[in-house]
């Protein structure tokens, strides 16, 4: 299949400017252009729409995981037409899981085991009293709180597929990044447009992330409609960390995505 055009944005850092008191005001910052997009080796990938329960069943996680409003109300309002949009296309779907195992009696991970084989296993480092001590201050004082934890540990034991990203068929399904390497290889694809919660955490730092995916050489882009970040008490009104992890994505990952845009292109590929 040839390559399409569509819309993006992406982040001009350069040049910075040293005249001015702030040289890095000095950058050209958000701008529009229209690439080029390979439909043959680009997927989309679903990575940690979860199910997780509601404030009623587990109050103490909703209190220290604030956006788990906005994930709701994505995947209401955003998920179910563009992966609808995606599945009636000849563009992949893939699916990043992790947390608890929910996924490994379905087809798309046997699939995935059969072409990846074994993971690669980190060996620890050797912890001390001190290490354990550190590890519990940071629970209890940083993340997620003594009275927290109760209810964080009981909701991580039914954590699940949202059901508005519950994988279909034999969709491909990886835990980390060797597993979604392989699935690329298998697949052709060089060029992955990640969607779910969190762009700044888990969509980049965890297993089969952006981070892990930009060491196979694989292109990591996101749509913003179709994500929301971590945030704290300075920032979660404007969400301000999710604007600096976009701006991170462009830098150093790949391509920032409307929604229209990418349904529009997406609508506008033949039909399986």
């Amino acid at each position: 299949m040839n390559p399409v055009k569509i819309p993006t944005q992406h982040y001009q850092q350069f040049d910075a400017d040293y005249a001015r008191d702030v040289p890095a005001e000095g950058y050209g910052g958000w701008k529009r252009a229209e690439i080029d997009f390979s439909p043959a080796h680009t997927a989309v990938v679903v990575m940690h729409a979860w199910e997780c329960g509601t404030m009623e069943d587990w109050p103490g996680w909703r209190r220290c995981v604030e956006y788990h409003p906005r994930a709701l109300k994505i995947l209401a309002e955003v998920f179910p037409p563009l992966l609808g949009a995606v599945r009636a296309s000849t563009l992949p779907l893939f699916h990043v899981v992790g947390g608890r195992d929910y996924y490994s009696h379905l087809p798309g991970y046997q699939n995935t085991l059969k072409l990846a084989g074994p993971s690669p296993k980190y060996e620890q480092v050797t912890k001390d009293p001190v290490y354990d001590r550190l590890q519990d201050f940071r629970g209890k004082n940083v993340f997620v709180g003594e009275r927290n934890r109760p209810d964080v540990d009981a909701g991580w034991k039914f954590l699940d597929f949202a059901p508005e990203a519950r994988p279909v068929g034999d969709e491909p399904i990886a835990e980390d990044g060797h597993q979604l390497a392989a699935v690329c290889r298998a697949h052709g694809i060089n060029h992955l447009v990640y969607i779910g919660f969190a762009i700044n955490w888990c969509l980049l730092m965890s297993p089969g992330g952006m981070v892990d995916m930009g060491r196979y050489g694989v292109l990591c882009s996101t749509i913003p409609e179709a994500v929301t970040a971590v945030e704290n008490a300075a920032t979660a009104r404007e969400e301000r960390e999710k604007a600096q992890a976009l701006w991170r994505v462009s830098i150093n990952s790949g391509f920032i995505f409307g929604l229209d845009d990418f349904t529009k292109m997406v609508k506008a590929l033949p039909r399986r």
